[in-house]
């Protein structure tokens, strides 16, 4: 478990090209939703990946700049490696894979899809305004992938008469779920002050975040 905090988003960047030599090599068997869902689950990793690695920084962008609780717990609180590898690994990675296995549960798709878009409210607004920037780690992947992503999902179900109205209260329903119960509720009910788990001072120092913020 020590390895995973440590290392789970480069984890998920190796499974990220394994994913994409694996969909090149399947696609013609492959049906179109599932190719969609599972180029979002990509996204998503790309998405992590460009948050914790490269360029990273999310943990200071979360712990000093969006909601500072002090310098002495900036690489501890409220974002942790424990609370980190919870939300990114053991929620989102049935959260987004499952649709995949299911696409026919239409309202589970559109709550995936839904969940990258989401993402555009907190880097594309919120983190953007806190350190008075254009861009932040993570919203590359938003712009570049997860919204053009979820547009095909769209349009995909729509023009293809797939989702009933049902669907859509339902999926909503799905994405406060996943917005509340795997990501919300995990990281404050898992933030510690005393935390054994805190980031490295590299992990803490990607992004310049510090330095953004002294301008």
């Amino acid at each position: 478990m020590s390895f995973l905090r440590k290392n789970w988003y480069y984890v998920g960047g190796g499974l990220c090209v394994a994913l994409a030599i694996a969909l090149a090599c399947l696609w013609s068997d492959i049906d179109p939703l599932r190719k969609i869902l599972g180029i979002s689950f990509m996204a998503l990793l790309v998405h992590q990946f460009e948050e914790y690695a490269w360029p990273g920084g999310f943990p200071a962008v979360m712990n000093i700049a969006w909601m500072p609780a002090g310098e002495e717990t900036a690489d501890h609180f409220p974002l942790n490696r424990s609370n980190a590898l919870l939300v990114n690994v053991f929620f989102a990675y049935p959260y987004y894979i499952l649709p995949i296995i299911f696409p026919q549960l239409i309202w589970m798709g559109i709550g995936q899809v839904a969940f990258g878009v989401g993402q555009l409210v907190v880097h594309g607004f919120v983190i953007n305004r806190k350190l008075r920037s254009v861009y932040n780690p993570g919203l590359f992947a938003v712009v570049v992938l997860h919204l053009p992503i979820a547009a095909c999902y769209a349009w995909y179900v729509i023009a293809n008469h797939l989702v009933a109205w049902w669907n859509w209260p339902i999926s909503v329903a799905w994405l406060a779920f996943g917005m509340i119960c795997g990501v919300g509720l995990p990281v404050m009910r898992l933030s510690d002050k005393n935390s054994p788990y805190p980031f490295s001072e590299k992990e803490m120092a990607r992004f310049h975040v510090r330095e953004k913020l002294a301008k």
